[in-house]
């Protein structure tokens, strides 16, 4: 078997400070760059002259196009390193933002959010690598300060749009913002983003046993029942709120406000709470917690009660993500690129379901009794705690061990 072309050596000591900058930098323009776009379909909308189903298929495609991204942030990686693999998602995304920004045809439109999409699902994948990578050098939990850091820059970007006048043309400018930050962080990955260790080559050219499928599955799982939460609230909290439990137009937003605040402050807290109650405990309590908040959510039709539940609600988004993105870099640490670029499809699937299925029922029974859907999903994670129950020093020794 032919040896991988890998360009990469090993992260020197010295610079991992550096290293985990530029990776904090890569989180934060990921963030920034999603952010941007979906603040500012309103305006895009207008100006394409499309209506609300239009835009629906282009946040599908997006989706679509996304778990294309993972894809290829796989291949990239094992050929070339996760660094490759992001630098070239970071690329994409500072080409097509700019290009979405531009008053085009509307077939080049849609060409621009197919490769924002195709760049969006890779750096997902991609950067999720480079945070495990990172997080094993520095030999201990990192990946919720990385979380929080898109989580930050996303409410700075919603911010940013927010400032400028809503039109197509302050839109472009934010637009082409975050797409020259894309491209910069780019240029910085090239030199700072973590190096892959060298893999022996007799071990690299002999067969290769299969993925763990078991886990892969288990936590890919534990995704889907976040992003379901996630996309459930974000598509709809305000919608419910508004038009469901008639709201004051300045309360509808504060679900997702909430929502977005309790996500940012669990994750600045959730490497500590990784090492204080370990994964598995951790994982529990806020599958637990988020499941009671969509519950609220569903059982109790009033507006304070809703903006608390969705605030429970982004508990479980704060900690179970980085959580699991490091739990499954733990799965096979010599090939964890592979393992999490497949956890990572799940997160697409969920925000399909999140969005699409909570919008079907929302004509049966309602929006709020269709968030009953991410409480069950939540609580089914607790089938899968016994998978997160390895301490970040054996996990690090293996690692060691497998390096």
């Amino acid at each position: 078997m032919t040896r991988p072309l890998r360009d990469d050596a090993p992260t020197a000591p010295g610079s991992i400070p550096r290293v985990r900058a530029a990776v904090t930098a890569a989180y934060a323009a990921q963030g920034l760059g999603y952010a941007v776009i979906v603040t500012s379909l309103p305006a895009l909308k207008e100006r394409q002259g499309v209506d609300d189903t239009i835009v629906t298929i282009i946040v599908l495609g997006v989706a679509i196009a996304a778990a294309a991204g993972s894809v290829l942030a796989n291949t990239l990686a094992v050929r070339f390193g996760s660094r490759v693999a992001l630098v070239a998602g970071l690329a994409l995304q500072g080409i097509a933002l700019p290009l979405i920004a531009l008053p085009t045809p509307f077939a080049l439109f849609i060409a621009a959010f197919a490769l924002f999409g195709v760049g969006l699902g890779c750096v997902d994948a991609a950067v999720a690598m480079q945070g495990v990578a990172v997080q094993r050098l520095w030999g201990k939990p990192l990946l919720g300060g990385f979380f929080a850091a898109l989580t930050a820059a996303a409410i700075a970007g919603a911010l940013l749009v927010s400032a400028v006048t809503l039109t197509a043309t302050a839109a472009g400018i934010a637009l082409a913002t975050a797409g020259v930050i894309a491209l910069g962080v780019a240029g910085v990955g090239i030199r700072l983003f973590a190096r892959d260790p060298l893999v022996d080559p007799t071990v690299e050219a002999s067969p290769r046993g299969p993925l763990p499928r078991a886990g892969i599955w288990a936590f890919g799982f534990v995704i889907l029942a976040v992003f379901v939460a996630d996309s459930a609230v974000s598509t709809w909290s305000t919608v419910y709120l508004h038009d469901d439990l008639g709201a004051l137009a300045w309360v509808a937003p504060l679900g997702y406000a909430a929502y977005q605040a309790a996500v940012l402050l669990t994750r600045l807290a959730t490497d500590r709470l990784q090492v204080a109650l370990g994964r598995a405990r951790l994982v529990a309590i806020a599958a637990v917690i988020s499941a009671v908040g969509c519950a609220v959510v569903a059982l109790l039709p009033a507006p304070a009660a809703a903006v608390v539940g969705f605030a429970l609600a982004g508990i479980a988004t704060g900690v179970l993500v980085p959580v699991t993105f490091g739990a499954s870099g733990d799965l096979e640490p010599a090939r964890s690129d592979q393992v999490i670029a497949r956890v990572n499809l799940f997160n697409y699937a969920g925000a399909i379901l999140g969005a699409v299925v909570v919008g079907v029922l929302a004509d049966g029974p309602g929006i709020g009794p269709a968030f009953l859907l991410p409480a069950v999903a939540l609580l089914a994670v607790l089938f899968v705690v016994p998978r997160f129950r390895v301490t970040v020093a054996s996990s690090a020794k293996a690692a060691s061990e497998a390096r």
